[in-house]
């Protein structure tokens, strides 16, 4: 009798009870986890860093806050200088607010996780802010360069002080512009751009390499090196003009203050025959 053939288990067909082999590993997943655990999570010397962030976020924050809200709410503290001083709280309010915890992402990951779109407006507004600060210290020069040293020439009131301030944003806003055009974000591996923000970068894309150079010539000159020249001349004959002549009043004060003592001596040189009325005359007479 022929043994009955009974079909046995072929290479190939799966059969019940048998166990699946292992899914081979997620080699990415595994290197993501890799670079979150060895490279992106922060080290002792980023929580320092981390630290400094916050502290400098809130009290920047608190502080430009509680001045505009001084000057907002007190009527009688609505001066020229108070609405250059508002402007530049509002600017540091403006990099506080969104400039600062991006920065702080961008210095410890070492990444842009902000997408396309915030690569054109962060960096734009950080521009901005920088801007305004500057001309905004250029203004106030300029105001007390005007009050101290040509007192008529030049009237500095409230609504012209609100009408630079608008300017000082009109030409910010302006001038910023090529910063917002230029930003790009790309990935440093695009192999993994599709599974995660890491390792993307904001950075500028120009198409010629002549292009930048004039572009961040210009900005050195605006933002800078201008408004470095105007306050320092500004300032430098505000000095001038203190220093050269005598602070009204305090020749009056004076020879209030020593007309008592002369008076006394007066009479003390009347009764005692001393003479010590000639070197106070001459003391008033200096």
């Amino acid at each position: 009798m022929e043994p009955s053939a009974t079909p046995g288990p072929q290479m190939g067909v799966p059969t019940e009870g048998r166990e699946q082999s292992p899914e081979p590993p997620d080699y990415e997943d595994e290197f993501l986890r890799y670079l979150w655990r060895d490279y992106l999570y922060p080290k002792q010397y980023e929580w320092v860093l981390i630290a400094a962030y916050v502290a400098v976020f809130f009290v920047a924050l608190v502080g430009n806050t509680l001045v505009c809200l001084a000057v907002w709410r007190n009527h009688h503290m609505r001066t020229v200088t108070n609405y250059f001083i508002v402007n530049l709280s509002l600017a540091d309010v403006l990099v506080t607010a969104i400039c600062l915890p991006a920065s702080l992402l961008v210095d410890i990951t070492e990444s842009w996780l902000f997408g396309h779109a915030l690569c054109k407006v962060i960096p734009y507004l950080q521009a901005v802010s920088v801007s305004v600060a500057v001309l905004t210290l250029s203004f106030i020069a300029l105001d007390r360069w005007y009050a101290i040293c040509h007192p008529l020439l030049f009237k500095s009131t409230a609504r012209r002080a609100r009408g630079s301030i608008l300017g000082i944003w009109a030409v910010s806003l302006a001038v910023m512009v090529p910063q917002a055009a230029v930003m790009e974000c790309t990935s440093v591996l695009p192999e993994l751009a599709n599974r995660t923000r890491l390792f993307s970068v904001c950075d500028e894309r120009w198409a010629d390499d002549l292009y930048p150079k004039i572009y961040h010539s210009c900005f050195f000159i605006v933002t800078y090196l201008a408004p470095l020249g105007l306050m320092a001349m500004a300032y430098f004959q505000i000095f001038r003009k203190l220093w050269g002549r005598q602070i009204p009043g305090t020749t009056s004060a004076l020879v209030r203050n020593w007309k008592r003592p002369s008076v006394q001596l007066e009479d003390q040189g009347q009764g005692l025959g001393a003479e010590p009325q000639p070197r106070a005359r001459a003391f008033l007479a200096e």
